[in-house]
């Protein structure tokens, strides 16, 4: 029988070509993130989520910041400033990009630390099909932001 929580059908596994073979993709390399105010989004990204900066570049004919950010060992977002950017569309589930998700090892522990800096969040859940608890809060410009707890 099949599981009623799966709305689409089975994907289309079509024979390769010669022409049709995969892209040989290793992994994510980063997400990059236009703010709004970047010292206040770079302190965000640094304090709240530690993520340490490797390395910032001034781009002075774009009159832009460019910071690359990383989790530990891993380079995951790569922080930009532009002269009035526009806002993000306010809408979660419009088109496109939804929210970034970062794995943490305990949720309660993850709570009492946005707790203490005073970054408002939902509360906990539990994702229904894994059984793994979650939470959302945004950063600075609104951007979706999901802790998610490790199994």
């Amino acid at each position: 029988m099949a599981d009623p929580r799966v709305i689409i059908g089975p994907i289309d596994h079509r024979e390769p070509s010669d022409t049709a073979m995969p892209l040989p993709l290793r992994r994510l390399h980063h997400v990059a993130v236009i703010a709004s105010d970047y010292r206040r989004s770079l302190q965000f990204y640094t304090d709240v989520l530690g993520l340490t900066l490797r390395a910032e570049h001034y781009r002075a004919d774009r009159q832009s910041y460019k910071a690359d950010l990383a989790l530990g060992d891993t380079y995951v977002v790569e922080l930009f400033s532009f002269p009035s950017p526009p806002p993000r569309p306010s809408h979660p589930e419009a088109a496109g990009l939804r929210h970034l998700a970062f794995e943490v090892d305990n949720i309660d522990d993850a709570v009492r630390h946005l707790d203490r800096l005073g970054v408002p969040h939902e509360p906990v859940r539990t994702d229904e099909y894994t059984g793994r608890r979650f939470l959302f809060f945004t950063d600075p410009d609104r951007l979706p932001l999901e802790l998610y707890e490790k199994d």
